[in-house]
């Protein structure tokens, strides 16, 4: 495994004259900074036209790649955002240029019209081969959706005012759940690997016990859906106070349809996919009600164990989720901002992940995808539509899948590997880099 650089704390960045030549960030093996945002982009137009190129006399600042690869280094990946004007949120006005320990690329140089020739820095080691499937594989089984997609999915009000929406991946970029189970976190990062996947069990134990006891996780696996609205069309809105979701025949080989013949005829049909429907429907209802409280779902016993469960974890994990929390509420707290959440772990334990990790008031239930059935190019594919193009969007996340759907839709992408790249992150945040 290559050496990956961390940062032991957050540094402070000294102000520079504008006239003076940018210097880099003090640290090993990244000679590299970031510039303000108008100093790289300026008069970004909409789709049209392309930015001025900075002056031969910044090298560093941006590096460029031709040809797509896995092992690009850097965190940050720009190519041209054709989806909107990427430019500060807010207004601000940096007199100074601060420099910030990442580094700007962009997939092709020709978007820019750059002189080619820049060298891209070393010592910035990305993990060695394609992240495993985020769901350990016992019991990630890919779902077998009979149901029928939507095209678009319910939106909030204030959409039309969105300007920049940050996709982020969930394991290993927000939270750290399936590198505790494989090893890869303890090896990476020098933890005690007993230690470690023993948090990592009891995590997955509650994990799988919420989405099969209250999630409906047993007869929702083999028909997973990417959104929780995928299946909407079909109910009926009958009012499910009473409901007995244990005796509906679900599950029965009949599916509870009053029809003889093959079952999979019986799943395809109008009773099935309303049942179906129902399950989904409670779902959110469930996730809704509880998501500030999660500790409501859990018996007492289980309560205190995720509560201690939840301390051990980011102790080991030096803060992870806490720093991770500290950009998802900046973003949160902006006006035209918005998290969306792009899993390949299956919809409903994705859900119990969320909940489980103390997130489901940063993710709202509309804004959970998973990305087990369509993968997260198409995934993305249906966040656009959902959004617009107008939008600007960002993908943070650890894996070669996010990068590659990033360039794909020409979104930035910013690279999370070490606890310094979520510190650096929120440091590019307040500074209105993003």
């Amino acid at each position: 495994i290559p050496t990956v650089t961390s940062y032991t704390s957050q540094v402070a960045f000294p102000p520079l004259a504008q006239s003076t030549v940018y210097s880099a960030f003090p640290q090993t093996g990244q000679t590299y900074g970031l510039p303000p945002f108008g100093a790289m982009w300026p008069g970004i137009k909409t789709e049209t036209g392309l930015p001025e190129a900075p002056s031969v006399g910044q090298p560093g600042f941006l590096s460029f790649s031709t040809a797509y690869t896995s092992t690009q280094p850097g965190q940050l990946h720009y190519s041209y955002p054709s989806q909107g004007k990427l430019r500060p949120h807010s207004v601000s006005h940096h007199k100074a240029v601060v420099p910030c320990p990442q580094m700007l690329t962009t997939q092709t140089a020709e978007a820019f019209n750059l002189p080619t020739g820049v060298a891209l820095p070393t010592g910035v080691a990305l993990p060695a081969g394609a992240r495993e499937q985020e769901e350990p594989g016992r019991r990630n089984s890919v779902g077998k959706s009979k149901g029928k997609a939507k095209k678009s999915d319910s939106s909030p009000p204030a959409d039309s005012d969105l300007e920049r929406i940050f996709l982020w991946d969930l394991d290993e970029t927000i939270i750290i759940f399936h590198s505790l189970l494989t090893g890869s976190f303890a090896q990476k990062f020098g933890k005690d690997p007993a230690t470690v996947l023993n948090l990592g069990l009891q995590m997955e134990e509650l994990i799988f016990e919420l989405a099969d006891t209250h999630l409906f996780f047993n007869d929702l696996e083999e028909c997973d859906q990417v959104h929780v609205e995928d299946v909407a069309s079909d109910d009926n809105g009958q009012d499910l106070s009473n409901y007995n979701f244990l005796a509906d025949g679900f599950n029965s080989p009949s599916g509870g349809g009053g029809a003889s013949g093959a079952t999979t005829g019986v799943q395809g049909g109008v009773e099935w996919m309303r049942k179906l429907a129902f399950r989904y429907r409670r779902l959110k209802e469930i996730y809704n009600g509880y998501k500030g409280n999660v500790g409501g779902l859990l018996s007492p016993m289980k309560k205190e164990l995720l509560l201690r469960l939840q301390s051990e974890i980011e102790n080991v994990t030096d803060a992870w989720l806490s720093t991770a929390l500290k950009s998802l509420l900046l973003i949160q707290s902006r006006g035209k901002c918005m998290n969306v959440l792009v899993t390949t772990t299956q919809l409903v334990p994705a859900l119990a992940k969320v909940l489980l990790y103390g997130l489901g008031d940063i993710f709202p239930i509309e804004n959970i995808y998973s990305a087990t059935k369509i993968g997260k190019e198409s995934c993305f594919e249906r966040i656009v539509s959902r959004f617009g193009k107008k939008v600007t969007y960002v993908v943070i996340g650890d894996g070669r899948d996010e990068e590659f759907a990033a360039k794909q839709h020409n979104m930035p992408f910013w690279r999370i590997s070490t606890h310094g790249d979520l510190v650096s992150l929120h440091q590019a945040l307040e500074l209105d880099f993003l």
